[in-house]
């Protein structure tokens, strides 16, 4: 099914969004913004990209099928009371793509006859400077997804919730971007996006902190970014492959005490960064197969 799709929002998501739902043959009508400068102009830029047209919430037809705010979460039902009165949304189906809230943040609209869902895509999005690396493969329930059509949003996971009508059109969507979709309950979706944030943000927190140890080790911040990539995509590809007791190695593994002692002595010279070792070690110690697990965590506790 071919459909006509409206964006609200011209940030990361709706970029990603828009440039693959055309791909797969959808029309994308119009680029909703707000009116402030900056906003309409970023969504005119996305708009010519995408063959759309890019307008404020003011000007909007909404004659799609389909609306998908892609919003801040704390703007989510704003945007959508603002739209209210544009359309009949009769028969509409409207989506949005927060992690942590459910659909019910569009209730305004199913009020006036929409069709209501939350999509989330369980992926990362922050601008076109950032590339899939080479050596990065992404997995669709354990199949590579090598040698598929792709975009940006092949086989990321969707994770879906609302109304009866709503999600069955979000079925079709997400499997025409060859994307994973797969059902969140309305209660579980904090947590969800608790474990979303541990999957990236919270990664790149960690490699952030590596890259201060290294430069304590008189390894600058952009040389230790480039060393430090073979060993991350490494351990990615062998927990892709063997799960996280099978990708787990080093001195905690080992039962190693005296290296761990010794790393925790110098790690008191870069702030912060003994504290999440600590965290982590015993994370592993709790979840992962090792030695010495009572001198571990005499040494951690110490």
């Amino acid at each position: 099914m071919k459909l006509q799709i409206a964006l609200v929002g011209a940030g990361n998501l709706a970029s990603a969004l828009s440039e693959a739902l055309r791909s797969a043959g959808h029309g994308i009508s119009e680029i909703i913004a707000s009116d402030r400068r900056g906003s309409l102009q970023r969504a005119k830029a996305l708009a010519r990209n995408v063959s759309a047209m890019g307008v404020s919430g003011a000007r909007a037809k909404i004659a799609a099928e389909v609306v998908w705010f892609c919003v801040p979460d704390g703007k989510i039902s704003e945007a959508a009371a603002a739209l209210k009165d544009r359309t009949d949304w009769s028969g509409k189906v409207a989506f949005h793509s927060s992690g942590a809230l459910s659909s019910d943040e569009l209730t305004v609209l199913r009020e006036e006859g929409a069709s209501v869902a939350s999509v989330h895509p369980l992926m990362t999005f922050v601008g076109r400077s950032a590339v899939q690396g080479p050596n990065i493969r992404r997995y669709d329930a354990g199949r590579s997804t090598a040698g598929r059509a792709s975009s940006a949003l092949t086989g990321v996971p969707f994770a879906i919730e609302g109304d009866r009508k709503a999600i069955r059109m979000a079925l079709e969507i997400v499997s025409s971007l060859h994307g994973v979709p797969f059902a969140i309950r309305k209660r579980d979706k904090v947590m969800y996006h608790a474990w979303g944030t541990f999957l990236s943000p919270l990664l790149i927190a960690l490699l952030a902190a590596s890259e201060r140890v290294a430069a304590d080790a008189g390894i600058s911040r952009k040389v230790a970014r480039e060393r430090m990539l073979p060993i991350v995509q490494q351990t990615i590809a062998n927990y892709a492959a063997a799960g996280a007791p099978g990708a787990f190695s080093g001195p905690i593994v080992r039962g190693d005490m005296e290296t761990v002692e010794k790393h925790l002595k110098v790690l008191r010279r870069v702030e912060g960064a003994r504290e999440v070792y600590v965290a982590l070690a015993r994370v592993a110690l709790r979840d992962l197969p090792s030695k010495n697990r009572s001198g571990l965590k005499k040494i951690l506790s110490d």
